[in-house]
């Protein structure tokens, strides 16, 4: 794992190699008339579409979900996503409803924040921005720019007045939420900051890095008081528990710590996990710990003394972000899904048992055809086949062939997409998918997907032909979901994996 920087190896590693590695399997010939959906994948899907449909669980993203926030009085949660959203969800209902979706943004949503002195909600994206809204009417208050890197963990004062962000381009930026403007820049960590988090009065900030440290900085001036801890490994997550300056840490070989926010000693070493500690909450009252790694363990410790109270072992892959709902008695846990769990903790609910290895569109099985299976791992993150976009970051592929660069109606496409002189036909899609998009189409938003083996390309091209004109209808593209365009309420819509 060295080498790679701390959430590089798990969150890139583990999704992007989830999602983007080719197919290592043979190379069918020819593709049926209309793409049909084989029992196996099938099964899988139907086991999928019963785990979303649990009570509590946020159902409504169109890609992987990364980050997870409860609001204080428990009314709300906030979620973002690999599809360039930002959610806000009442959890009043038992089936929670979606409040506001927020897609102004050019990038996966990383890091999401309630500002509850101010009513606002915060997002942190891959484009390296961070971006204010207001909570009643989703409103966009603005939106800060100058992190040359992702920007991954979030912070707000205790007061309300000061928002830390913690990004890959190794420094932490502090914004004032009361005059909207920039303000001290904290360099010095020699890796990607990965987490951030202000001391009980507001007057400090700690940072945690791939660098293997821990800094304390005067949150005032953005001076550097002093390397607070130093881990053998990166650290990857960060929390304060509320009430006090103890730190719990997570890192990328496994460790969880408690620390002295003032010493910096270790206070007492938490159960390990065998993969890096992706994920992490703390709730102060009745006082717990929550760990999640990357091979899908989810453990709930008490506070006091570290005891493991309970421990689930998630299936269907690693756990990014994690949230308490006050009481402690449930706990939201996000990964490769499109929707995020909620874990009754106390008194445990069972789990959906696992029916199949193949629970998402884009893992599939050998069953399925070669052109299919390139388009689950290259597109289907990004687009649908249906009409409706399904929440996703890019345009439906639904009648693509013939369509002109940049002109579905409705998307927001870049200028350099919308001035191509192209219009997408087998042709173009092979070249797209040869070159790369960085290629073909400089300028525009498109990830940098390329398809080196031709057979490859074309199997791609031929399931296209079929499945974007009568498309198979799959799990969840069917039938309206909460969140999607003909159900879901908006503000805003700036996404940007185009074609």
């Amino acid at each position: 794992m060295r080498g790679v920087t701390a959430r590089a190896a798990a969150i890139a590693g583990l999704l992007l190699g989830a999602l983007l590695a080719a197919a290592m399997a043979p190379v069918y010939a020819s593709e049926p008339a209309r793409p049909q959906i084989k029992p196996r994948v099938e099964e899988g899907l139907k086991a999928k579409a019963r785990r979303r449909e649990v009570d509590g669980n946020l159902v409504g993203h169109g890609g992987p979900v990364k980050a997870v926030r409860v609001s204080a009085d428990g009314r709300y949660a906030l979620t973002g996503s690999f599809d360039y959203a930002m959610m806000l969800w009442d959890l009043a209902p038992a089936r929670p409803k979606v409040v506001l979706r927020l897609a102004e943004h050019a990038g996966a949503i990383n890091a999401v924040a309630f500002v509850p002195a101010r009513g606002w909600l915060v997002a942190a994206a891959d484009d390296g921005t961070v971006t204010v809204y207001e909570i009643k009417s989703g409103r966009r208050i603005t939106s800060f720019a100058g992190h040359q890197g992702k920007v991954i963990g979030l912070a707000v004062s205790p007061d309300g007045r000061l928002l830390a962000s913690a990004s890959w381009d190794r420094t932490v930026r502090l914004w004032n939420l009361e005059t909207l403007t920039s303000g001290p820049v904290l360099s010095g960590h020699k890796g990607p900051v990965n987490a951030v988090a202000f001391s009980g009065d507001g007057r400090s900030l700690y940072s945690a890095s791939y660098d293997g440290t821990i800094g304390l900085w005067r949150s005032d001036d953005g001076a550097f008081v002093r390397p607070l801890y130093k881990h053998g490994w990166g650290i990857n997550v960060l929390e304060r528990v509320p009430g006090s300056e103890r730190l719990v840490l997570g890192a990328l070989n496994g460790t969880v710590a408690m620390i002295d926010g003032g010493t910096g000693k270790v206070m007492r070493e938490l159960p390990a996990h065998v993969r890096p500690v992706l994920a992490l909450a703390v709730l102060a009252k009745p006082g717990l710990i929550a760990t999640g790694a990357g091979d899908g363990t989810v453990r709930v410790l008490r506070l006091d003394d570290g005891a493991l109270i309970e421990e689930h072992r998630n299936p269907y892959g690693p756990v990014w972000s994690l949230a308490f709902v006050p009481g402690g008695g449930r706990l939201f846990y996000a990964g490769l899904d499109d929707f995020v769990t909620l874990w009754q903790v106390t008194p445990r609910r069972p789990f959906e048992p696992v029916q199949s290895k193949f629970p998402r569109r884009f893992q599939v099985s050998g069953e399925v055809s070669e052109g299919e299976r390139q388009f689950a791992r290259k597109c289907s993150v990004c687009h649908t086949l249906q009409p409706d976009d399904r929440n996703r970051a890019g345009p439906t592929l639904h009648g693509v062939f013939g369509r002109r660069a940049g002109s579905l109606p409705g998307y927001p496409y870049s200028q350099a997409l919308k001035r191509a002189n192209l219009v997408w036909t087998a042709e173009t899609i092979g070249k797209l998918f040869e070159l790369g998009p960085d290629t073909f189409t400089p300028g525009s938003k498109m990830p940098l997907q390329r398809i080196t083996d031709a057979r490859q390309r074309q199997a791609l091209i031929v399931f296209l032909k079929a499945a974007s004109t009568t498309p198979a209808v799959r799990e969840g593209e069917g039938k309206d979901e909460p969140g999607s365009r003909k159900a879901r309420p908006r503000a805003g819509d700036d996404r940007r994996q185009e074609k």
